[in-house]
């Protein structure tokens, strides 16, 4: 699909979606604010998916799921969740179509087929798992439950965007319950920090941890803690959360349990995800104006080979030749993909692959052959080299190891460049307008100064890192006593 060029500095949302469709990743619907994920852009998610459920795994928990509908009454069990969504619901009233009288061909619904109890279509699962929780625990050997759930989500958005915000999107949402608030508060840290890991090593994206205002938290928690990312054009992302729920679903659904004593006691409770909106942070963090840059950890495929030939018997003799390359690359575990399509120049492959964000390019030629070299190109610095085929296997996998580091080194190095300590409302305003990014500001606590901020600038606070220093000061705007700095700025 051709699109009209557009670089970030030009029009970075137009660029943003037209990278996403260019780079084949996902496109929009003939249902208003829903997406195809396409193959390529799956291929991404599944990896995103492996990886995170591969750490989940490795810190006990179990994967399990749960109906895609939430009865009405059970919706409304815990009032602040309840409220925190309901604006974003869709519901189901009926079950059942028939055909349209008055207008033959069509359908309707059929009034006689409405259902006793309206059903949510889910925003978010505590309502439903935590009725289901009410069956399983009966006593403290029942705990912990670990249980996490890969599905789909609605929530009914009005202005979307790819992959940043659908009314129908993916995503994996923790569920955990323990028999003391200290192993939950654990819980809740733990999923945080393993959500920074998987950011910092596997997307190349530096994040900042920390926690949530009280106005910013999730519906119907206690606490909130977060991991948020900069993007390119020096706004923030929120990309994780988890959540501390105390005994508040626990309490809605009377869920209970016998301790060691014998004594009834409500369970302690968590929640956690991340959603295909790490899609776009993986976009808006490394991309270029040729398109996706993806960190070879995450890459469906790391390395493409394409065969510089003319004639069907220089693409067998170029094939023979590689063979050996690729069998070894991938024993190594290495992805690699030799692109010997005869319906494209190697002008136009080149260019495909750029778009797509492949790691690296191989191109091997005759004269390549003649010498025993052959050209390898970086996507992330866009350098070529000439190798010699001798143990070219250990360059490439040393290569994307050196490739993997720079680019969250590059994302590390912007973040920091783009965090700004300011002590003046005067100040605030001037970063916020003239360069953006993370500032550190001063804050009195309050909710009434914390939306006046928003309302007048848009600016939010993205969190209170776990790594605040405990300095007194003065809110930038209030002029009144600051026990720390939180971050702020626009977001997604």
């Amino acid at each position: 699909m051709a699109f009209e060029k557009v670089t970030r500095e030009q029009d970075y949302s137009k660029w943003y979606n037209n990278l996403v469709e260019d780079a084949d990743l996902a496109q929009h619907s003939s249902v208003r604010g829903c997406m195809v994920i396409k193959p390529y852009g799956y291929a991404i998610w599944e990896k995103m998916q492996a990886e995170l459920d591969r750490r989940f795994k490795e810190t006990g928990h179990e994967n399990a799921y749960f109906p895609l509908f939430v009865p009405k009454s059970l919706f409304e069990a815990e009032e602040k969740n309840a409220e925190g969504f309901a604006k974003e619901c869709a519901v189901v009233t009926h079950y059942r179509l028939e055909s349209d009288p008055d207008h033959p061909g069509k359908l309707r619904v059929d009034p006689n087929a409405k259902l006793e109890e309206e059903l949510i279509v889910r925003p978010t699962s505590e309502a439903i798992i935590w009725n289901t929780y009410k069956g399983w625990i009966q006593s403290y050997r029942d705990l912990p439950i670990l249980v996490n759930q890969w599905a789909n989500v609605v929530r009914w958005e009005m202005r979307t965007r790819l992959f940043l915000r659908t009314a129908e999107f993916l995503w994996q949402e923790g569920h955990t319950a323990h028999a003391t608030k200290t192993e939950a508060i654990a819980e809740t840290n733990q999923m945080v920090r393993v959500y920074e890991e998987f950011a910092r090593t596997i997307l190349a994206i530096p994040t900042i941890m920390g926690h949530k205002t009280e106005s910013e938290r999730f519906a119907g928690a206690d606490d909130t803690l977060c991991i948020e990312g900069l993007m390119q054009d020096g706004k923030a992302l929120q990309m994780g959360t988890s959540h501390f729920l105390g005994q508040n679903f626990a309490k809605a659904f009377d869920v209970k349990f016998a301790n060691k004593e014998g004594k009834l006691e409500h369970v302690w409770a968590t929640s956690w995800g991340v959603s295909t909106r790490l899609m776009g942070a993986l976009v808006m963090s490394h991309s270029d104006d040729e398109g996706l840059v993806l960190p070879p950890n995450l890459a469906p495929i790391q390395v493409v080979i394409v065969p510089i030939y003319k004639g069907l018997e220089q693409l067998d003799k170029v094939a023979e030749h590689i063979q050996p390359v690729i069998n070894n690359l991938k024993e190594k575990g290495i992805s690699v993909k030799f692109d010997d399509r005869d319906t494209h120049k190697p002008g136009f492959k080149f260019a495909e692959w750029e778009r797509k964000g492949v790691p690296i390019r191989i191109a091997i030629g005759q004269r390549d052959l003649e010498n025993g070299t052959v050209e390898v190109a970086r996507r992330d610095t866009k350098e070529k080299h000439t190798y010699a085929l001798t143990d070219i296997e250990n360059k490439i996998e040393n290569l994307l190891g050196v490739m993997q580091d720079a680019m969250f080194m590059k994302a590390l190095n912007f973040r920091d460049n783009h965090t700004t300590l300011v002590n003046t409302w005067e100040e605030f305003q001037e970063v916020l307008k003239n360069k953006g990014g993370f500032i550190s500001a001063h804050w009195d606590g309050t909710a009434e100064t914390e939306d006046t901020i928003k309302e007048l600038t848009k600016a939010t606070i993205r969190c209170i890192p776990f790594d605040n220093p405990q300095e007194e000061g003065i809110c930038v705007f209030s002029g009144k006593p600051s026990k720390e700095r939180v971050l702020f700025a626009k977001a997604y």
